[in-house]
């Protein structure tokens, strides 16, 4: 909507897996309000109840480019997001705009934050079900 899409998607520098955990952006560990280092993130995600359909997502996404190395276009995951996602933001193609670090429940804020930006998540649970995430910026 009113953000900019400066997702860096020039050159995948040979990471076909995507981190689900790892932290590899430096993002900081702060629990503070609004300090400087929490930072805001933008993410598409998509989200199912049933383990069996998240795969089926995800496998889409696999054999199109995570498979290949090459980083999920945005426009592609938003179909794969409206054609799968079970929350509201499947409408939008999995958005959910700029969001503070402490506004997510656990997992998800984890995998959010620590994800390269313009990276895909590997499939993940949290307490709303199964996920996958695209990151798509970071900003302080």
């Amino acid at each position: 909507m009113g953000k900019d899409s400066k997702s860096k998607d020039s050159g995948s520098k040979g990471k076909g897996k995507q981190a689900a955990g790892g932290s590899e952006d430096g993002a900081s560990k702060g629990k503070g309000k609004a300090g400087k280092g929490d930072g805001l993130g933008t993410s598409r995600h998509v989200l199912c109840e049933k383990q069996s359909k998240i795969n089926e997502a995800y496998k889409i996404l696999q054999e199109g480019w995570l498979n290949n190395g090459d980083k999920v276009p945005p426009a592609e995951f938003a179909k794969v997001a409206a054609a799968y996602s079970e929350c509201p933001s499947g409408k939008k193609g999995g958005d959910l705009g700029w969001f503070p670090r402490g506004k997510m429940a656990g997992p998800f804020q984890e995998v959010a934050f620590n994800t390269p930006v313009g990276a895909t998540s590997a499939p993940f649970k949290s307490t709303h079900g199964y996920h996958f995430i695209l990151s798509e910026g970071r900003k302080n």
